[in-house]
């Protein structure tokens, strides 16, 4: 990458003044209209929105779940600990 800059760096040096002068006004040409075209778009979405916040409820998103009756419930729910693990 080093080697890369330093060719480009050398180039750029060869080149005559009035070529870099050229190059540079293109560039700065270019992000100017780019900056303009930039600052339009965020005029644009700005004035067009009707800046009304909606104020309301939140409401939850996860459905409430049905109690199922105990008969139903699955019997792999309830953990039962091993006499092993229990403290003494």
């Amino acid at each position: 990458m080093e080697k890369w800059l330093e060719c480009l760096d050398q180039r750029w040096d060869e080149m005559p003044i009035k070529k870099q002068h050229e190059y540079i006004r293109y560039f700065f040409t270019a992000y100017l209209l780019l900056t303009a075209v930039i600052i339009f778009n965020v005029w644009q979405d700005t004035t067009g929105s009707d800046n009304h916040i909606v104020i309301g409820h939140i409401e939850n998103p996860v459905p409430e779940k049905k109690e199922v009756p105990a008969a139903l419930q699955d019997s792999l729910k309830s953990i039962l600990k091993n006499k092993i693990y229990e403290k003494k």
